[in-house]
């Protein structure tokens, strides 16, 4: 039992408390001017919701955090569902099988004769220097040489059917280098033609041809004819770049942990697409026959739909590893500066923002070297505009039908599409309305081709010989 006292003690200081606490209250409904605040003045003023645009927020990271527990959740089930339906797929042997495989020799030959058309461009470029042969004739052996270069390994591969995948990659690797050829000569020209125009050049030309036998420092720089010459034209060839100069920005050094880590990117995320394309793309094409056979509508568009995910999934990977990996490999072993490979595609609101942007060596080769000379020609920028986009399609096309060993023009076609889509897109859609539709032809737009394509694969090689 407490006593007297005691209680007498714990009331008061229960009423010290509340005085303190009365005094807090106070302060905290006291401004700064000095004024008391009614506890019920009004809490309200003119405010937007978060979720309206007119409110400015942007910190929507949690509902980020949502969509990509629902991408894994939805994927998981994806995965469970196909090992469930088919069984474990994978073959990490395919490597090995594909080294082993006699038809992709050729491809391998193919990318080793490459060296003469290399050589075949200096040699040209030495004889004009020397002024041994005419401009008139360098454009036109420069032509030929070209065009050689695009032909006669397609022929090749074609006649002695290559692996598909292997006659892709060599194809590629012609196709950059004929626009490599194509940028070496057209900046040595205009070098040559800059000299002739301007005496004082000329005695410069004179001075760096003598001491173009000298070692050359890291930095020193090059001077028309001095980079004629193996050493600088092969840095070319094996440069992450398109367009030639004579002297590219080159970083300081060679960053070890750089390299290690875009060069395990390259090797986790090759395995990845493999693994996914393997599991998921196969079975989802081979299903796709029957559909195409019967002519079942409904069916087909079901196939494509389930195909443009795993398609979307393995180019958004396929994309990192080339123009961010290997590409950033290359340019670190070579010190090469320039690592503006891509821009934000991602945000094009339109189809043409996507072309300029999501591949700059490209988009620069084509502007530099086709868009400019055209324009420099008197036609006009819709004319110049539409001839890159022929090029382009016709590109594509090469790359596709090639390989695959029959005259197809869906890849075509497919770019051909995008110039009325690009119109209306531009035309009616703005904003994010833009940047959906983009994504929607990204998604759909090559699932269309590959079905097409897998189809008539299908009857050339399949169908008859059953």
């Amino acid at each position: 039992m407490k006593t007297t006292s005691e209680t007498k003690e714990l009331r008061s200081r229960k009423i010290t408390l509340n005085k303190n606490e009365n005094v807090e209250e106070s302060k905290k409904t006291t401004t700064q001017s000095g004024q008391r605040l009614h506890p019920f003045e009004s809490c309200h003023k003119i405010r937007d919701s978060l979720l309206s645009s007119a409110s400015g927020y942007t910190n929507y990271r949690g509902i980020l955090n949502l969509c990509v527990v629902l991408l894994v959740m939805s994927s998981s089930r994806l995965v469970l569902e196909n090992l469930l339906k088919y069984g474990f797929l994978v073959r990490f042997d395919v490597p090995i099988l594909f080294i082993k495989d006699p038809t992709a020799w050729p491809s391998l030959l193919a990318l080793v004769l490459s060296n003469l058309f290399i050589i075949l461009a200096l040699y040209l470029e030495k004889l004009l220097q020397k002024s041994r042969i005419g401009e008139n004739s360098g454009k036109f052996f420069c032509f030929m040489n070209v065009f050689t270069a695009l032909l006669v390994p397609a022929i090749y591969l074609w006649y002695r059917e290559a692996n598909p995948v292997s006659s892709f990659f060599a194809l590629a690797w012609y196709t950059c280098l004929s626009m490599k050829l194509v940028s070496y000569f057209q900046v040595n020209r205009h070098c040559r033609l800059k000299i002739k125009n301007e005496p004082t050049l000329q005695e410069n030309c004179k001075k760096a041809e003598k001491n173009s036998t000298n070692k050359i420092e890291n930095n020193f720089l090059l001077e028309y004819p001095q980079n004629l010459n193996f050493k600088n034209l092969y840095y070319f060839m094996a440069a992450p770049t398109l367009c030639y100069e004579l002297n590219f920005p080159r970083s300081q050094r060679i960053r070890k942990s750089f390299l290690i880590r875009r060069s395990s990117e390259i090797i986790f995320l090759s395995s990845l697409s493999l693994i996914l394309l393997q599991q998921w793309v196969v079975p989802i094409l081979k299903n796709s026959k029957i559909p195409f056979r019967e002519s079942n509508i409904l069916k087909i568009i079901e196939r494509l739909l389930k195909l443009a995910v795993p398609n979307h999934v393995i180019w958004l990977i396929g994309f990192y590893c080339f123009f961010h990996s290997y590409l950033n490999v290359l340019a670190e072993v070579l010190r090469f500066g320039d690592r503006e490979f891509y821009r934000d595609w991602w945000n094009a609101e339109d189809v043409n923002g996507f072309w300029q942007n999501w591949n700059i060596p490209v988009h620069k080769f084509c502007l530099r070297h086709i868009y400019k000379p055209l324009l420099s020609q008197g036609i006009t920028k819709a004319q110049a505009s539409l001839i890159v986009f022929f090029v382009s399609a016709f590109f594509h096309e090469y790359l596709v039908s090639i390989p695959l060993r029959m005259f197809r023009i869906w890849a075509f076609l497919g770019m051909i599409v995008q110039i009325p889509f690009a119109i209306v897109v531009k035309k009616f859609l703005h904003g994010n309305y833009g940047n959906m539709a983009v994504w929607i032809s990204l998604i759909i737009g090559q699932p269309i081709a590959i079905m097409m394509y897998i189809h008539d694969y299908y009857i050339d090689y399949f169908q008859v010989t059953n």
